[in-house]
């Protein structure tokens, strides 16, 4: 035992000792691994210790690792999940070489997250009440940024005879344009920052004006292979669809032909189809604004559509859904719905998605459109084994019929409004409910063998990553999206450091049918069961628009607001409000919420800044 003039000495000799950084007798493969078992806010944290700490605790591989574990899902730790910011990628290889860190070797960063390419009106009343006889798009490189709804530079003409359509249509193809890339941990800050956006309701709001009467359907899409811009396409009852550049907020196209309100559209790389009031259905090619086929069939208006490659159903005043084969010509009716139907979904039942268009895909339109159609083959397949389809109706009920057997297999009941929308998600199973419409989440395996975080063997970097994730390591692998494919470098089979990760694709994957009814509420369902699994309300007036993706879910009311919920405790996270009427139809983007409403207006609520 020893005394205290023993303890003091034998103190003092060993000051000097204790206080050696390990980091700087440690090899730096064992600094790294040590550091792997930090979050995010203890790396930041480090960071701040020393320079040398600096360069150890801002290294790719530690950062990739947690975008690994946060980007396109929800963390099991945390409970955060990070967008993923799809449209902003530009997927380029700059190096072969592994992942070092960039204030250790080269002033050049290799092998890292690619660089983004550029750093009080009168209520409408209801829809049976309402009346249905009233009546120079800039490069890129503008760029112009969001600016409020007051803004003249955020509104445009409602005249597109002076747009040059040459901007829609594709030209030869220009040479790649080299692009740099950065360190993973902005690409992890940027993504927060617009989760912290979403959680706190901080957006800027731009304003689209041109159409003349309320807005009643629209679409958009950030990933077309051109034209270089973000198209959104809109439907109105002052009887036109106009295409916009959603950069700048300019108009860019109108198409004119239909007689009454335009109440759905759907479009991809190749055609716009649109849905009227006027009973018919019109197929064009909104690249040149011609209308390339009228269909015919329907005894009242269309108030709804879906396509795939092969099938298009449209539901209708008449209380029918018509289901269209693209392969044959023919058509078919689905009757037993009593009232209006006003959302239809197609669900591919044994492949459990939501059967995205490719544009690649050969269609009864297509081959209309460049004139070698031929007549349908007595041989060719009629509707696809398993290939299902979801209709909602003013009746108060969603149905789900099997179109191979051209039946009703299910009911939906629970709502005492009229049910004016749907949503059809996927559920990881092996994640549970809060992992609803998710793209990818850690395995049942993995999850089983993972050990908690506090233990010294726990490695965030060995979760599987998210559909879709790029993460450059060694490996070059193809990932194709419905609108495009791309060439990415990833780790075959890997995690960050060399282990082998669990596959996702055995994963069962559950659908959930999120539904908006003019009772103010919105409903989860069980597919299986017919059952409402939760009930979310909120509005205080009808629910016109519901949406979804992997993270949130938002909604938008007759109250003329719009809210953003947290799907697995159905808590309101956000209530943007800013229209003056109704808020009738809306989409969903990572960063980014755009509304059509009953007052003529085209809202764009930007969460990136």
């Amino acid at each position: 035992m020893c005394c205290f003039s023993q303890l003091s000495l034998l103190t003092e000799h060993l000051a000097q000792l204790i206080r050696i950084d390990c980091f700087t007798v440690f090899p730096r493969e064992i600094s790294l691994k040590v550091l792997g078992y930090l979050d995010a806010m203890s790396l930041c944290r480090a960071a701040q210790v020393s320079k040398h700490w600096k360069r150890l605790a801002d290294d790719d591989i530690l950062w990739r690792g947690i975008c690994e574990q946060h980007i396109g899902q929800k963390c099991r730790n945390c409970g955060w999940g990070l967008p993923i910011l799809e449209h902003r990628r530009t997927v380029r290889v700059l190096s072969s070489s592994p992942c070092p860190s960039p204030s250790l070797h080269s002033p050049q960063p290799l092998n890292k997250r690619e660089l983004e390419e550029d750093l009080s009106l009168s209520e409408r009343p209801r829809k049976r009440q309402r009346s249905e006889t009233s009546q120079s798009t800039q490069m890129r490189a503008l760029r112009l940024p969001l600016e409020s709804s007051d803004s003249p530079s955020s509104q445009s003409s409602s005249s597109s005879s002076n747009v040059d359509r040459s901007l829609l249509v594709p030209s030869s193809p220009s040479p790649p344009v080299d692009s740099v890339t950065r360190p993973w941990k902005d690409v992890y800050s940027e993504r927060l920052t617009i989760e912290r956006n979403w959680r706190r309701g901080r957006c800027t709001v731009q304003t689209l004006k041109g159409h003349t009467d309320g807005v009643m359907c629209l679409q958009f899409s950030e990933t077309l292979s051109h034209p270089s811009f973000p198209i959104l396409i809109t439907g109105s009852y002052d009887r036109t669809a106009r295409v916009w550049n959603l950069e700048t907020g300019t108009e860019v196209a109108c198409l004119r032909g239909h007689t009454r309100a335009v109440r759905a559209l759907q479009f991809d790389e190749a055609k716009l189809i649109t849905g009227s009031m006027d009973h018919t259905i019109r197929v064009w090619n909104w690249r040149t604004g011609k209308c390339i086929r009228t269909l015919e069939g329907h005894t009242e208006g269309i108030v709804c559509l879906n396509y795939d490659s092969n099938v298009l159903a449209s539901g209708s005043v008449d209380a029918t859904v018509k289901v269209w084969n693209f392969r044959t010509g023919a058509a078919f009716t689905l009757r037993g719905h009593s009232d209006w139907v006003n959302s239809v979904q197609l669900w591919d039942s044994e492949s459990n998605t939501t059967l995205p268009v490719t544009s690649s895909s050969t269609s009864m339109f297509d081959a209309l459109a460049s004139g070698s159609a031929s007549p349908p083959s007595s041989s060719a397949p009629q509707i696809d084994p398993g290939k299902m389809l979801f209709s909602a109706s003013d009746d108060g009920t969603m149905r789900l019929w099997d179109l191979t057997r051209r039946t009703c297999v299910r009911q939906f009941t629970g709502h005492v409004g009229q049910v004016q929308s749907m949503k059809l998600l996927l559920v990881d199973e092996s994640c549970g409910e809060s992992s609803v419409g998710s793209d990818s989440e850690v395995t049942k395996a993995s999850r089983a063998t993972l050990p908690p975080p506090d233990h010294p063997g726990y490695n965030p970097s060995s979760l599987t990553l998210p559909t879709g994730f790029i993460s450059q390591a060694y490996g070059s692998s193809t990932f194709s999206s419905s609108d495009s494919s791309f060439t990415v470098p990833i780790n075959k089979g890997k995690s960050v450091d060399g282990q082998a990760t669990p596959s996702s694709s055995s994963k069962r994957r559950t659908p959930v049918l999120i539904s908006g009814s003019l009772d103010n509420t919105i409903k989860l369902w069980d597919i299986d069961t017919g059952q409402a699994l939760k009930t979310l309300f909120g509005h205080i007036e009808g629910v016109w628009a519901v949406a979804s993706d992997k993270l949130r879910l938002v909604s938008g009311s007759h109250d003329r607001t719009i809210k953003v919920w947290a799907r697995e405790d159905g808590r309101c996270t956000a209530t943007l409000v800013g229209h003056r009427g109704a808020v009738t139809c809306l989409a969903l983007g990572e960063d980014k919420i755009v509304s059509g409403s009953d007052d003529g207006d085209i809202k764009l609520w930007a969460f990136s800044g």
